[in-house]
């Protein structure tokens, strides 16, 4: 295990969804502020994205937000952040933020958050990326996909030792935990890559 200080957090920017969801989110940047782990994100304003910014920098805590210029462009961006890097395409994006990362948490949120799960899942299932990631399920959210790679196991497109990627978290306390304890993934798994 190496020590965590800095935690990519993949999450939701949508204004609209269920408190609860908010509440997890305020829950889980109040534990990064509290523990010093800096937030590393897509630097969002709006959203779990946003609520997680504001209640890490209002708890005295750090984030770096990741953001494409044209998202700039279109005030997309949270502009009250401790470091704001820009690049120029969503795949420059989400290698930084994994190459600064000493650990991913998934959020509950739509196509982008999924992506970004799932990208960094096969990066995993590769020895590209040999970091804890953790699923925060949150009122049962992820349980369809969850569900999903288990039929994929099941159903051998991939092996049962790839049920070990990631891991599944109820609560932010939880996750964070998590992301503390797991232990870094041996990259000679690439040999199971080929089911």
């Amino acid at each position: 295990m190496s020590e965590i200080k800095n935690i990519c957090v993949y999450c939701a920017s949508s204004p609209q969804i269920a408190p609860v969801y908010f509440e997890a989110a305020e829950r889980l940047g109040y534990l990064l502020a509290e523990k010093g782990i800096n937030l590393i994100d897509g630097a969002g304003k709006v959203g779990l994205m946003g609520c997680l910014n504001n209640t890490v920098l209002a708890a005295g805590g750090t984030v770096t937000g990741v953001i494409p210029r044209f998202m700039v462009e279109r005030g997309w961006h949270h502009s009250g952040l401790t470091q704001l890097m820009e690049t120029e395409t969503m795949h420059e994006r989400k290698e930084l933020m994994t190459k600064m990362s000493d650990a991913v948490i998934a959020l509950p949120g739509g196509c982008g958050t999924m992506e970004e799960l799932l990208e960094i899942i096969t990066w995993k299932q590769l020895g590209l990326y040999d970091k804890p990631i953790v699923i925060l399920n949150t009122c049962g959210f992820y349980n369809p996909l969850i569900e999903m790679l288990e039929k994929a196991i099941d159903q051998h497109f991939m092996r049962r030792e790839h049920e070990a990627l990631w891991e599944i978290a109820f609560t932010p306390d939880e996750a964070v935990n998590l992301c503390c304890t797991i232990p870094l993934w041996n990259k000679e798994i690439r040999k199971f890559a080929e089911v």
